[in-house]
């Protein structure tokens, strides 16, 4: 050997593909799921703060963020909390937790492009069942899936890219069915945006189910996608098994207090989150008008099955229009919901 070696399955692992960023002040920038809005002045003013202080390391253990965030729901304590670099990272460290070399890990496909990823990182075995053909997780498949060598499950609701959610009627039947011991991770990084009578209530099931844990974001809904932070709400002997597998000081200040203020900014999130809802509602609306056949979405972004060359068609005429959007290959498209004028940006490129 003439250098250091990669693991054999590093060598095969695929690279995280991001969206593509804006070049110019015309580019609609909608391949990312990020926030459209400017940061909250409440939350850009603790932010400004915090920079006077990047010379400190931040809390280790993020103790404030977590404190708070246990008493935004009502948890026993912040034990029950992990908080990491984004749900991403987050989910990182729970799989390093509960995975051996080998184990199984169940997940949805086509769903968050990064679960596989991680779960091979982690020395884990990545099985992904297929959507249905309405684009909702297949359930009963995912349940046959689980075998003695699964440790977890990875439910995604909304689902990352097609948008589509959960119902808590068919979260809690599947609750049921799995065995105690295996994890199960419900990524709620677009929950805020969820609607509809039977939504899942993620808490609830938490609180009757100890194999459930609930990941979640401040990346979307709140805004903060550059800061990265996200946490867990897991049981407690979980979490704190989460916590010791994180890279130490992961979450700057400045991402700790952004986020405790973006809590504490509940309303002015709420509106900001209700106008994506409202949009969402008139591009899905103006799209199945133009011939598209759309899922009902229940996050930020709305979906468009396709083949390879309708997709790559329809992705040169938005890139024409300046509006950059987010290509699966073999699967479709997805489309970040932005303001009113950039959502008619969309429907006229595609008319």
């Amino acid at each position: 050997m003439t250098r250091p070696l990669l693991r054999e399955a590093v060598r095969g692992l695929p690279g995280y593909v991001p969206g593509r960023r804006a070049l110019g002040a015309d580019m609609a920038a909608l391949a990312s799921n990020e926030s459209h809005f400017d940061p909250l002045p409440s939350v850009r003013a603790k932010v400004l703060d915090a920079a006077h202080r990047v010379h400190r390391y931040p809390d280790l253990s993020c103790l404030a963020l977590r404190e708070r965030i246990a008493k935004e729901y009502a948890l026993g304590s912040a034990d029950e909390v992990v908080a990491g670099p984004g749900s991403v990272g987050v989910l990182q460290q729970l799989l390093l937790t509960v995975l051996d070399p080998g184990d199984e890990v169940v997940h949805a496909w086509r769903s968050f492009e990064a679960y596989p990823i991680l779960v091979t990182i982690a020395g884990g075995v990545s099985i992904p069942v297929p959507l249905r053909p309405d684009e909702h997780h297949d359930l009963p498949a995912m349940l046959a899936a689980i075998n003695d060598r699964t440790r977890a499950v990875l439910l995604c609701s909304p689902n990352n890219p097609t948008g589509v959610a959960i119902t808590h009627a068919d979260l809690t039947a599947f609750l049921d069915a799995v065995p105690p011991h295996v994890l199960v991770v419900l990524d709620e990084a677009y929950v805020e945006f969820v609607t509809g009578d039977d939504r899942v209530d993620g808490l609830a099931a938490y609180h009757r189910y100890p194999n459930l844990c609930l990941l979640r974001t401040f990346s979307k809904a709140y805004g903060l996608a550059g800061l990265r932070v996200g946490y867990a709400i897991a049981d407690p002997e979980l979490a704190e098994g989460a916590r010791r597998t994180a890279i130490p000081f992961s979450v700057s200040a400045l991402a700790q207090d952004a986020a405790i203020a973006s809590l504490d900014a509940s309303d002015e999130i709420a509106h900001r989150v209700a106008s994506v809802v409202g949009e969402r509602t008139r591009l899905v609306t103006g799209l199945r008008e133009l011939g598209w056949s759309v899922p009902d979405p229940a996050a930020n972004f709305v979906w468009l099955r396709a083949d390879d060359a309708p997709a790559r068609l329809t992705v040169e005429r938005l890139a024409a229009a300046d509006i950059l959007v987010r290509a699966y290959p073999g699967d479709g498209i997805r489309i970040t919901v932005a303001d009113a004028a950039t959502n008619d940006r969309v429907l006229r490129a595609l008319a």
